[in-house]
């Protein structure tokens, strides 16, 4: 099994990250228009902005992953753990992540994309 090379590990994760990350903050921006806010629009205009810069970084990931022909696939999902497939050079390698682990780093990265746009 040929392990997975550290430069395309990063995209790999990426690949797994950053669309949750999107997901929490199309879901809070959706709470943001729905909410009981005195102000939304800069709650909104933040998130979209943050939206924007992840959706971003996520079109290079998968922009490597074509270019360097990676393909990720999400496998079982139990109680504590995701399974990941990552495929590269004709291997394949399963990866499992806690899922608190894959919560906590969304979280990570969802703060740190909220810091950017300001």
């Amino acid at each position: 099994m040929a392990l997975i090379p550290a430069e395309s590990l990063q995209y790999f994760e990426q690949m797994i990250y950053l669309p949750m990350v999107i997901v929490v903050l199309e879901r809070n921006r959706e709470a943001f228009e729905k909410g009981d806010f005195k102000l939304r629009k800069p709650y909104v205009n933040i998130t979209e902005k943050a939206i924007k810069l992840v959706q971003a970084d996520l079109k290079s990931a998968k922009q490597y992953m074509r270019d360097h022909n990676l393909k990720l696939l999400k496998g079982d999902v139990d109680k504590t753990t995701t399974t990941y497939t990552f495929f590269h050079g004709g291997y394949e390698q399963d990866r499992r992540y806690l899922n608190v682990r894959l919560r906590n780093r969304t979280e990570e990265l969802l703060e740190m994309y909220l810091v950017k746009v300001n």
